[in-house]
């Protein structure tokens, strides 16, 4: 018999399952942040201990830091700390209200001169960050940091003087773009399937798409990796598939791909899944901290991606 005010057992997915063997992954592996993400999207979890652990995480600022990000270590607030906190308060639907208000308050501090975000604060010098993350003291204004923080505010109606002009850049940045990568094009997917004006942002979409097939920057044949070539600076085995730029069928980014293509590379994410129950880190790894806080947030992506186009994982 159960005690007297016990917690009642989260349902538990079939013995063997990817959604089983990933859910003994997060419990082995996660920090406390992405446990109660994973009983959220997929045990019937509250959004309320998403928020609480999110809240270790924020500094008196209103941004983000305490490597949230795992690649950048220490405790000051980051655009790119910031960015990934408004990703998870969107994903259990608490992307509102004072706390993003305040988040606004921050974002408007570290803009560059032309109203939008750098990808990384001089702040982080002198602490510990991935050696390919350039650390200058007057950092550019970037689509990487900006794109996808506009895209969520947008997303969730948040209205605030900050969006006008980093919204500006955004449409200016992706409208020039003549060469890219693909974690910039991704970026620039956030920003384009949640912008108010559609028609411009399927126009903008349609041009990115030309752009992705015609060099190479999403690998369609999984079992053919070798003819598709990994952006410079990238791990040599950091290729990007359709799936990375369309996580969901609504998102602009799926006209880009066949029906087949798609096919293809969720059959190849679905095959990605560990003997351990998680996913792997694709990007260059450089300290095994980070490697190992990083493959729960993948494993609950790769998954919250397969259940979006209707594939099984429980």
């Amino acid at each position: 018999m159960a005690e007297t005010g016990a917690s009642p057992l989260p349902p538990t997915p079939p013995a063997r399952s990817p959604l089983f063997r990933a859910e003994q992954f997060v419990w082995l592996t996660a920090r406390v942040l992405e446990q109660h993400l994973f009983a959220y999207h997929f045990l019937n979890g509250s959004a309320d201990p998403v928020e609480t652990a999110l809240d270790a995480y924020r500094n008196q600022d209103g941004g983000y830091g305490h490597a949230l990000e795992p690649d950048l270590r220490g405790p000051v607030s980051q655009p790119l700390h910031t960015g990934h906190a408004l990703r998870v308060l969107d994903s259990v639907g608490r992307c509102g209200g004072q706390r993003v208000e305040r988040v606004c308050r921050y974002l408007t501090a570290v803009s560059t001169p032309d109203g939008a975000l750098p990808a990384i604060h001089p702040s982080q010098r002198g602490y510990p960050a991935a050696p390919f993350i350039p650390i200058v003291d007057d950092p550019p204004s970037e689509l990487l940091a900006t794109g996808p923080v506009v895209g969520l505010l947008h997303r969730n109606e948040v209205w605030h003087a900050w969006l006008f002009r980093a919204t500006d850049f955004c449409w200016q940045q992706i409208e020039s773009l003549e060469k890219s990568h693909p974690y910039e094009i991704e970026a620039a997917v956030a920003f384009l399937d949640s912008v108010p004006d559609r028609p411009r942002a399927e126009a903008a979409a349609d041009r990115l798409g030309r752009l992705v097939r015609e060099d190479r920057l999403a690998a369609l044949d999984p079992d053919r990796l070798d003819a598709f070539p990994v952006a410079p600076g990238y791990a040599p085995d950091e290729h990007h598939f359709p799936h990375d730029y369309a996580r969901t069928p609504r998102s602009l980014a799926r006209a880009w791909f066949t029906d087949e293509e798609m096919s293809r590379s969720l059959d190849f994410l679905a095959s990605e899944q560990r003997e351990d129950g998680g996913w792997p880190v694709r990007w260059r790894q450089w300290a095994p901290g980070t490697a190992l806080e990083a493959r729960p947030m993948v494993t609950i992506e790769a998954l919250r991606t397969l259940r979006a186009y209707g594939r099984s994982v429980g």
